[in-house]
């Protein structure tokens, strides 16, 4: 783990940093799956951040001002959220065209989550296919 990141998660309450090193872990599942290898881990505007060459930039983070939810988000200058929209409905919850927020005490719909992780890692390569490929 980035030391950055890792202190990081050293400063999230202990709830939270398990809910958010679950992300973690599915995030890096998901790029292994997809076989993308150069999946960088750093902080960006103090959040944890995952960066591969082919797709684009995702966050997550929690903050205390929202203490009950946390949040992944994706480059709102992308069509990511748009799609996921489409995609999925209300499966997610979102804040416009840059997150998907998780209460922390439901149950994250994992297979879903992956497929918008996955669109993400991925995205330089599919953003001209219509629905990103869903």
């Amino acid at each position: 783990m980035d030391l950055s990141v890792k202190q990081k998660f050293e400063s999230y309450p202990e709830n939270i940093a398990v809910l958010l090193s679950n992300i973690r872990d599915l995030i890096y599942s998901v790029a292994n799956q997809d076989e993308i290898i150069d999946l960088t881990e750093t902080l960006k505007w103090g959040e944890p951040s995952y960066i591969s060459k082919i797709g684009s930039t995702l966050r997550f983070d929690w903050k205390s001002k929202h203490p009950d939810q946390y949040c992944i988000y994706f480059n709102c200058k992308t069509s990511l959220i748009e799609t996921f929209k489409e995609v999925y409905g209300d499966t997610f919850t979102y804040e416009g065209n840059r997150a998907i927020i998780f209460k922390c005490n439901q149950d994250v719909p994992i297979i879903e989550l992956s497929h918008c992780i996955s669109m993400a890692l991925r995205y330089k390569k599919i953003k001209h296919l219509n629905l990103l490929g869903a």
